[in-house]
């Protein structure tokens, strides 16, 4: 099957989640999950309406995507996997948003390296690299902050930093059949929205935490229920 025919199947299902939970369609990102994926299947994917791509290696990423934004508009690239300190240079200048910042230590690093504008009347304005907080809710082997207060300590710490701009959560829900389980993930990082927002919101800055980046190939229509605004799918768009 084509990854055109595989969109169309996925956006079909988008729409009857949306209808299902009184959403609309344009509240959902769609984002392709383009790791180990040929750049011909990635520029497949962007020509049937794909913007969003993720990947979880910065090493592969950079042999995908160093100019892919220059030839194909609109194309926004993230990274979810887990990211070394040792990376955060890299990565820093490549992606559009870090959405798997998982620790203290590499929120400080990415702050010393902040991006500068390609376009812009000046040329050494800075940009914003945006970022996510992953909230640990999975298998003990993913990653992620443990604790919800940790998770506020890194709110905090975050809103501190000039060259990042926090714009939500990220989570990884159990990889399983039960629903139930599914659901209380997904919740959890709905409430720990909530709770961030209450104590941190500074919209005067344009930070409002809205992404919750929540959402897979076998669980998105439980994520759109239950409020995800960005969807990861890799390989119900890119399987054969």
């Amino acid at each position: 099957m084509r990854i055109a025919d595989n969109i169309f199947k996925i956006e079909d299902a988008i729409q009857k989640a949306c209808a299902a939970a009184g959403r609309a369609r344009e509240e959902i990102t769609l984002m392709g999950v383009s790791k180990f994926c040929l750049i011909e299947k990635i520029i497949e994917a962007y020509n049937s309406g794909i913007r969003f791509f993720g990947e979880s290696r910065v090493k592969e990423a950079a042999q995908k995507f160093t100019n892919f934004k220059d030839n194909f508009s609109g194309a926004e690239l993230h990274m979810i996997g887990s990211l070394q300190r040792n990376k955060a240079k890299q990565a820093a200048a490549l992606f559009d948003c870090i959405q798997s910042v998982d620790r203290n230590d590499l929120i400080d690093e990415l702050e010393k390296h902040p991006r500068f504008e390609k376009v812009s009347v000046n040329p050494d304005r800075q940009a914003e690299l945006s970022v996510l907080l992953e909230l640990h809710t999975g298998e003990d082997s993913k990653s992620g902050y443990a604790t919800l207060d940790d998770l506020f300590y890194a709110a905090e710490a975050l809103l501190k930093k000039t060259c990042l701009k926090p714009c939500g959560l990220m989570t990884m829900a159990p990889f399983t059949d039960d629903a139930k389980l599914i659901r209380a993930s997904f919740r959890k990082l709905v409430k720990a929205r909530e709770e961030i927002k209450k104590r941190f919101t500074l919209s005067e800055k344009g930070i409002n935490w809205d992404i919750l980046s929540m959402g897979m190939s076998n669980d998105f229509s439980i994520a759109i229920e239950e409020g995800s605004t960005l969807l990861r799918i890799g390989s119900a768009i890119f399987k054969e």
